[in-house]
């Protein structure tokens, strides 16, 4: 198949060379799709820029409408949604089926915020020069967005950022992560099936260097909303000058099992929070930091439960685990799980690689200077770790440079009190794994992890710009 992009309303090869979309367990060409070339990018910005004053003008309600409908027609393509993520990013057809579930109920929640987006007003009293003065703020469209997404998710991370960003009535050009574009191309296509201005929402294809890049540093974009390495989120902010940025960068998350916690639970929410679409998300699990007292049963429990995940061909219904996005992945976590091994660590389950397939694997007494400890893996393995007690469990977790997500496990009120105000990550789960997100929550984190909140009420936020109005009284007679 051989993709087109979305430019000006209408499917375009480019003018440029072609890409190929891989199937990660096949390794077989599934699509191709074009590198757009300054050319491209020059008619989506003229587009775009175009597209924007028409949003601004656009009314909050037909907004909502475009998004609803946009909603019905992803229920109508739920399958066909869902067996392109397979394809093209290598998760379980139940993990696609899960992801695409999520993206109308989104939607609609952003429709709903379109409605609701406004301003306040401001008390100006406060001092004699304000008295008989009214002050207000109206919320308005920043203009042209450009949004950069990840392969992990790459339907629903889409829908975040294409979401919000048209309720708050901006023009979107969507650039796709260059492995798996063919879910938010289609997503975008149904932005301008449902009625959306031509250069409402478009989708360029190509490299983060050649494609991203010049969009992200051309001087009609106004916002940037990224999701990624933080490398290249340093080189997006480096190159674009002065603009809103929303950035959702790495992590490595810290889940902490207290002496008191229920152990199977515990296990459970681990399974899930470390393995899930192999381990391939932000948010995933990573640092398992256990109470002594308890370390040994854990281990046993997680070892029972993780022997259950088998990994294979994501088609299959006996796969409860695909692969990751390509071969060198896998070997890159089979390279850090084998140097913290070499360190004294030991492997308690798992840690065979096959092509793309790494299976999940368990990791225990790693030490804090191995980089499973300090790098943001991205892959199927957890690595734990004894601990004494919270204060030592604090202290590791806060020893990363990334604050996105964190949990813990604990029956003690005051233990979770405690956990909540002192670690240093922007989204906490008390007795749950740091994996889990409703889409209606604030998300994003600290540090190193971003800059900004994701959420539609708090990405509309961050997509609009706040005017403030002063009426002042006639003089006096």
């Amino acid at each position: 198949m051989d993709a087109q992009m979305l430019i000006a309303g209408q499917r375009t090869p480019g003018t440029g060379s072609r890409i190929s979309v891989h199937d990660p367990f096949r390794g077989e060409i599934i699509a191709t799709v074009p590198e757009a070339s300054p050319q491209d990018l020059e008619r989506a910005l003229q587009a775009a820029t175009e597209g924007a004053r028409h949003m601004a003008r656009l009314p909050a309600g037909e907004r909502a409408a475009i998004l609803e409908d946009v909603a019905s027609r992803v229920e109508r393509e739920m399958e066909s949604l869902a067996t392109t993520i397979v394809r093209e990013q290598g998760k379980t057809l139940t993990e696609a089926r899960r992801e695409v579930a999520r993206v109308p109920g989104l939607l609609r929640l952003c429709a709903g915020e379109a409605l609701r987006l406004a301003g306040e007003t401001i008390p100006l009293d406060q001092g004699a020069d304000g008295v008989g003065r009214l002050g207000l703020t109206i919320r308005v469209p920043v203009g042209v967005v450009v949004a950069i997404t990840p392969f992990n998710y790459p339907l629903l991370l889409v829908a975040h950022k294409l979401g919000p960003a048209f309720a708050a009535g901006n023009a979107v050009i969507l650039k796709p992560a260059t492995a798996t574009p063919l879910s938010g191309l289609r997503l975008a296509e149904l932005f301008a099936e449902a009625g959306a201005h031509p250069g409402a929402m478009q989708c360029v294809t190509g490299s983060g260097a050649s494609v991203g890049l010049p969009l992200c540093g051309d001087s009609r974009t106004r916002a940037i909303t990224f999701t990624g390495s933080e490398a290249a989120g340093q080189a997006v902010v480096a190159g674009s000058g002065v603009k809103h940025f929303l950035l959702e960068l790495g992590a490595n998350c810290p889940l902490v099992i207290a002496a008191d916690a229920d152990l199977r639970q515990a296990a459970e929410a681990t399974a899930i929070g470390g393995y899930s679409n192999a381990g391939q998300a932000c948010i995933s699990a990573q640092r398992i930091l256990v109470e002594r007292p308890v370390y040994w049963d854990f281990l046993d429990a997680l070892a029972t439960r993780v022997e259950q995940i088998s990994a294979g061909d994501p088609l299959e219904p006996s796969a409860t685990m695909g692969p990751l996005i390509n071969a060198g992945e896998a070997e890159r976590v089979a390279g850090i799980v084998s140097q913290a091994t070499e360190a004294g660590a030991r492997v308690v389950s798992g840690g065979e690689r096959d092509g793309a397939l790494h299976a999940a694997t368990i990791v225990a007494d790693v030490a804090p200077d191995s980089r499973l400890f300090q790098e943001e893996l991205f892959g199927p393995a957890v690595g734990v770790t004894p601990v004494e007690d919270l204060d030592e469990a604090l202290a590791l977790a806060n020893r990363s440079e990334y604050g996105l997500g964190a949990g813990i496990f604990t029956s003690n009120v005051h233990t979770v009190m405690r956990f909540i105000n002192e670690v240093e990550a922007g989204v906490i789960q008390i007795n749950w794994s740091p994996l889990w997100r409703a889409d209606s929550m604030a998300y994003g984190g600290l540090k190193r992890s971003g800059i900004g909140k994701e959420g539609p009420r708090w990405a509309v936020e961050e997509l609009t710009e706040l005017k403030t109005v002063v009426f002042h009284p006639p003089p006096a007679e």
